[in-house]
């Protein structure tokens, strides 16, 4: 598959609407692409307040002639009660009223930003000692990965200033959520298992440590004038705490 799934293919995927080429397709997309696995959970537990953005817009949509629309599509085309028909009924309410959609849109787009260490920790989530413990640590496939995040993010890293005490620093590598670039520094604690250092892009302003729990998971974040950080992992969160005012002093030299 050239393009990444759209939203709308990858909920057909998770209804089980899609013929068997098609669900082959997105399955090798998924696996090249771990950010796609990550939309894709995404939207199968999203808890994003569809109804409720809609509910004024429906009350004024012009609902029955939308339903005739759809009702002169041949069978195969015409969907079933279901998420891809909120969808098309979305997208009759994008021609009732375009301003509340874009203002649903942005709502949706900023909630979204603010919420990038939960898609971080829902992919961490899914890490085990195996998924980083056959990966080569060696100095140069190390500066040779962080140079990727350098060009990417306007960072100057090096493997000094990201070593941390008993962890082992495993890889560094961009992912890509919605076109945002968002870098993750993977090491593996031989006793708390995958711990990770992510960075991305942020002009909210510099903010202090601050500390969360997501998909049982410990986290500290902080931000400087040009980006936000989150440490991650299962280690005890004055452990993380500490890793984190140590790795923010280095990155701020």
């Amino acid at each position: 598959m050239n393009a990444k799934p759209s939203d709308e293919q990858l909920v057909a995927y998770l209804d089980n609407q899609l013929d068997q080429e098609q669900r082959e397709r997105i399955d090798a997309a998924i696996a090249a692409d771990p950010m796609i696995g990550l939309r894709l959970q995404w939207l199968n537990r999203s808890s994003l307040p569809f109804k409720s953005a809609y509910d004024e817009l429906t009350k004024q949509a012009p609902v029955h002639r939308l339903q005739a629309m759809l009702d002169t599509l041949p069978p195969p085309a015409r969907p079933g009660l279901n998420r891809r028909w909120f969808l098309a009924a979305a997208a009759g309410l994008v021609a009732a009223s375009v301003l509340a959609d874009r203002l649903f849109l942005n709502w949706q787009l900023s909630q979204e930003k603010e919420n990038w260490r939960g898609l971080v920790a829902e992919y961490m989530s899914l890490y085990v000692p195996q998924t980083l413990d056959h990966l080569p640590g060696d100095d140069a496939t190390q500066r040779a990965q962080l140079r990727t995040i350098d060009a990417r993010l306007g960072l100057s890293l090096a493997p000094a200033k990201l070593a941390l005490p008993r962890a082992e620093l495993k890889r560094a590598q961009i992912l890509e959520y919605e076109g945002v670039p968002i870098a993750q520094i993977t090491y593996l604690d031989p006793v708390h298992g995958p711990m990770a250092l992510c960075v991305t892009r942020s002009n909210s302003g510099s903010r202090h440590i601050a500390q969360e729990q997501r998909h049982e998971l410990n986290i500290v974040y902080w931000a400087d004038m040009e980006h936000a950080w989150m440490l991650i992992g299962h280690n005890p969160m004055d452990d993380l705490q500490d890793m984190a005012t140590v790795l923010r002093g280095r990155l701020n030299t």
